[in-house]
């Protein structure tokens, strides 16, 4: 392809697309991290660094430009803990392709979720999908064991140590208990959602997670999607909500 005086061929096309996805892929796993931010007072920064030039505010260019001429040392300090995060991952293979629990383990998961409901036994659990959840599993225990219904229910019986935070599913492993979510903000008139339902929305609002919630009080299953909360699951809902929500 000749455009003018620029020659594209196709392996210009392939660097292009290549280039696009692995962005592409780094921006899905820093979103909903504490990167994001970062990332963000970064751009202000260029933004600033450019304008003082324009305006010819010389002492801050100078300070800006200095600041700036050492942004890739810069950017690995900041980021330090996700790109090394992204490198172990990309070396156990799952930069581009993240597992997710098999159906044997959902079906589990539902058993384990409905004898709870049935004693009344509250209950978060976070099922991670493509955006890692690296900061969530380091707010509470690191647990990285094989999924099990009885584990399960040991970890939510009540007056256990770590039966409050959330548990993070990646898989086919528990990998974490005990763990703190981000609460949901703009729902304080419902007074029928407790702290696990806004920390379920909340986790779903910055991720593509998806959040179960067993309550405590009404003995009743839910479960978080982008945001919203599914109310009321019965055992067969439930399969279907889950099915359908894992197979995006």
């Amino acid at each position: 392809m000749n455009l003018g005086f620029l020659k594209f061929g196709w392996l210009d096309l392939i660097d292009v697309a290549v280039v696009a996805f692995i962005v592409y892929r780094v921006i899905i796993m820093v979103k909903g991290t504490r990167a994001v931010p970062v990332f963000y007072g970064l751009l202000l920064l260029l933004v600033i660094y450019y304008f003082s030039g324009e305006f010819g505010l010389q002492t801050l260019h100078w300070l800006l430009a200095n600041f700036l001429g050492s942004l890739f040392l810069v950017i690995i300090i900041l980021f330090q803990r996700d790109i090394r995060k992204a490198l172990a991952e990309m070396g156990a293979g799952r930069l581009f392709f993240r597992s997710r629990p098999g159906t044997a383990i959902i079906d589990e998961l539902i058993l384990a979720l409905v004898s709870m409901a049935h004693k009344k036994t509250g209950a978060l659990v976070v099922i991670e999908k493509n955006t890692p959840l690296g900061d969530v599993v380091q707010s509470g225990v690191e647990i990285n064991s094989s999924f099990s219904k009885d584990l399960l229910e040991t970890i939510f019986y009540p007056n256990t140590p770590l039966h409050d935070g959330a548990v993070i599913i990646r898989g086919d492993k528990i990998v974490a208990a005990g763990c703190i979510l981000p609460l949901a903000v703009g729902i304080k008139s419902r007074w029928d959602y407790g702290t696990r339902h806004r920390a379920a929305m909340g986790i779903t609002e910055e991720t593509d997670a998806i959040a179960i919630v067993v309550s405590e009080e009404r003995g009743k299953v839910s479960v978080a999607i982008g945001g919203k909360l599914i109310t009321a699951l019965d055992e067969v809902r439930l399969q279907r909500v889950l099915s359908s929500a894992l197979e995006k």
